[in-house]
């Protein structure tokens, strides 16, 4: 990553410079209908039109009476892999054509793990040709037949009308297939949700989730906290997570018409999981826990438009470019601004999206058609940053925000979904309870791997670096009963009498046959975000990596006695506590009061089980 990220959290620590600055053009100011080559910068993806596209609300005249004709409307051409399949037309097919089609189908579902978006009345090569109304609904009809084929659903996105090089009206259509796979209950994406305190995080979710809008007075927040104090102060201090359920048709499933998670589970075939983080610097290390330890698929980062970029927004923004996490931006509280306050805020927000540390494309949402461009592009270029403007009292553009998280796609692929599959288990274990009758519950992510009931696997480090035997006894997903837990999905599991003094936070459940190793001296490649002197030897630090949380001495700065702010070396750290399991290649994270760094894992030092105690000094 781009080391001058460090402007981002070096500028949190610095006092607030006064109200909102201007500046900057807007950038994708609307994206036109699904074209990118007017607001959208040029950037051309499958999600809509490239710069040959016609503005929204423009038709293009076709051709002109001279015989010469306009240049013809393009997307870019259809590729092999994914889940986004062109078709001119679908009318008629005979036996064997409709057995392919649906061969396609299901292909293009499993390359989008439950999802595929058809662009009807495109040629392969990208051209949108568009068809007559009475081709279009034939063509509509053999697809709700290929779908119930393969027991999926389909939903109309939008439609387009292209009178290029015609007279006869024609368009394309958009049509997003949703299928759960046979292994899945329903399809599954996770969203931490970031930003200041009091930018209406909990509000939102509570929103969302709940189906009723806020009074202006935080009603709307108050299922979401877990503790009296976060109740009586109105901020967030620990991890929660909320749901959101789509049925197959695109409609909402929340707690409006459902009275329990198991139900919303039921009736949905997609769930969207907000981990909701907390906003004071206070709780940081909390909030850089839940980002490095749940894996979430991408973040929402939450910009109150009266108060604008302020407190912790440049932070949270930090921690998401260094992790990697792709994110989209709202909004909140517009309806206590101006148009011209919000607008101010979005012109401050696409500045320090476009800084060298970002470089970052946003894509202003507006309208249902800018949702589903935005959703489209956002799953395949790493670069754009859709930005939503809402208020959660009003109700104002909260339906799009509803169209992007229903037409979301997957942001890993099924291929990479396979490979972890095929791997050995390995389940992060984050949260630790007690639960009656049912004994010591563990909560987390699954890493890799298949984890069914009944599995013995070990859990481990302990503080003397051992590792011990146990059985799960059942799973939950939201609160629902599963026998089957597969890589990338967060559950809980019952462990029985386990003695849960033997368990904390930061440990593995693996394999028995992966023969885990520990380590309490690791090396990695870093770059210093931010420090306000010289960083040396002997420094102390608090580590993240993955669900590993623990302060962490420098022994050694390889070629080097001293760094400074945005330099790069190899350094070697030692845990004070006890030892972690690690694995090379891991993604670091490490800080201590303004000081942050950023990093992997190059090489790890393991040691057996009976060492540990010795090397820590015990």
């Amino acid at each position: 990553m781009d080391s001058r990220v460090s402007e981002l959290f070096g500028g949190c620590c610095r006092p607030a410079g006064g109200p909102p600055g201007s500046g900057g053009g807007a950038v994708g100011g609307g994206s036109g209908g699904g074209s990118s080559g007017g607001g959208g910068g040029g950037l051309k993806t499958r999600g809509g039109c490239s710069g040959g596209g016609a503005p929204k609300g423009k038709k293009k005249s076709g051709r002109n009476r001279g015989g010469k004709a306009n240049n013809p409307p393009y997307l870019p051409p259809e590729a092999e892999d994914g889940n986004i399949e062109y078709k001119l037309k679908l009318v008629n097919p005979s036996q064997y054509r409709f057995e392919h089609l649906v061969t396609q189908m299901k292909w293009r579902l499993q390359e989008g793990r439950g999802e595929a978006v058809y662009q009807i009345g495109v040629e392969d090569n990208g051209l949108l040709v568009g068809l007559a109304d009475e081709e279009m609904r034939a063509s509509l009809k053999t697809l709700h037949r290929m779908a119930e084929k393969v027991g999926a659903d389909i939903t109309v996105l939008r439609e387009r009308e292209v009178d290029y090089d015609s007279d006869v009206p024609r368009k394309i259509t958009e049509v997003l297939v949703r299928k759960v796979p046979d292994n899945q209950q329903f399809l599954d994406l996770r969203v931490a949700v970031l930003g200041n305190v009091d930018s209406g995080k909990s509000t939102l979710l509570g929103v969302l989730t709940q189906g009723e809008l806020d009074n202006g007075r935080g009603r709307a927040r108050l299922n979401l906290f877990r503790h009296l104090h976060e109740i009586q102060s109105g901020r967030t201090s620990s991890i929660s997570f909320e749901i959101l359920g789509f049925n197959s048709r695109g409609e909402v499933v929340n707690y409006s018409d459902s009275r329990t998670a198991e139900q919303i589970c039921e009736s949905s075939s997609k769930m969207i999981t907000f981990i909701d983080l907390a906003g004071h610097h206070k709780y940081l290390r909390t909030t850089i826990f839940g980002l490095t330890s749940y894996c979430p698929d991408c973040a929402l980062l939450l910009v109150s438009a009266n108060t604008g970029i302020a407190g912790t927004t440049r932070e949270h923004l930090g921690l998401a470019l260094a992790l990697k996490v792709p994110f989209f931006i709202v909004v909140s509280k517009v309806d206590l601004c101006s148009k011209a306050t919000v607008e101010r805020t979005v012109r401050q927000l696409e500045r320090v999206l476009k800084q060298p540390g970002c470089h970052k494309l946003p894509l202003l949402v507006t309208s249902d058609d800018d949702a589903v461009t935005a959703a489209q592009q956002f799953a395949q270029s790493p670069n754009v940053t859709p930005i939503f403007t809402l208020s959660s009292v009003s109700g104002e553009s909260l339906d799009l925000l509803k169209v992007f998280l229903n037409i979301l796609p997957p942001l890993t692929n099924s291929k990479e979904q396979e490979e972890l599959m095929q791997q050995l288990t390995e389940f992060q274990v984050d949260e630790i309870y007690t639960v009656p009758e049912v004994g010591t519950v563990v909560g987390g992510t699954l890493s890799s791997g298949i984890c069914r009931e009944g599995d013995q696997l070990v859990v481990g480090p302990t503080d003397d670096g051992r590792f011990l035997e146990l059985k799960v006894c059942s799973i939950q997903r939201n609160r629902s009963a599963c026998r089957v837990l597969r890589a990338g999905q967060a559950a809980t599991l019952a462990l029985g009498d386990f003695d849960r003094a033997l368990l904390r936070k930061g440990m593995v459940m693996v394999s028995p046959e992966m023969n885990p190793t520990i380590c309490s001296v690791f090396e990695a490649e870093i770059v210093l975000l931010f420090h306000a002197t010289t960083f040396r030897r002997g420094f102390q630090v608090t580590v993240h990596v993955g669900n590993v949380r623990q302060t962490a001495v420098v022994e050694k700065i390889h070629a080097k006695d001293k760094l400074r702010t945005g330099e790069k070396a190899v350094v070697r750290f030692r845990f004070l506590k006890h030892p972690e399991y690690l694995k090379v290649g891991a993604k670091l994270l490490f800080r201590e009061g303004v000081t942050k760094g950023i990093g992997h894992v190059t090489d790890v030092q393991a040691i057996a089980a009976g060492e540990a105690q010795a090397r820590l000094g015990f």
